[in-house]
């Protein structure tokens, strides 16, 4: 694997999904690696061959693993174009070798045991790559 990615910092407050989604990873799994994000001030910035630069919501960059919470259409700038975005985000971090997981707010709300099931269990696959 690669190196990790560099880090950067951002003025934008976590929205409340991916604030519950980190609340979840601690109540539900510890002793797994913390997820580089907003709240803990190590959001991952990934560049792209044609120069742009995406930011995921979780990301632990050694095993190239992201989390994404749906979510732009809560957001003062959502809509098609950011939907738009968001898929172009998605494309060219798998084309890179990330492992993306998506999901929406409801799904971070209704059913956090089974999400950060499918995140541990990704984790847990790539570390054993």
């Amino acid at each position: 694997m690669t190196e990790p990615l560099p880090t950067y910092h951002t003025d934008e407050m976590p929205s409340e999904p991916e604030r519950a989604f980190l609340t979840h990873w601690h109540q539900l799994a510890s002793g797994y690696p913390e997820p580089l994000c907003q709240e803990n001030g190590g959001e991952l910035l990934f560049a792209t061959e044609v120069g742009r630069k995406f930011r995921f919501d979780f990301a632990w960059p050694k095993l190239r693993v992201a989390v994404e919470i749906d979510g732009g259409q809560w957001k003062s700038k959502g809509g098609r174009h950011a939907r738009d975005t968001d898929r172009e985000k998605h494309n060219c971090a798998v084309s890179l070798g990330w492992y993306v997981l998506r999901y929406s707010p409801e799904m971070v709300e209704s059913d956090p045991v089974r999400m950060i099931r499918e995140v541990v269990s990704l984790l847990k696959r790539r570390l054993d790559e």
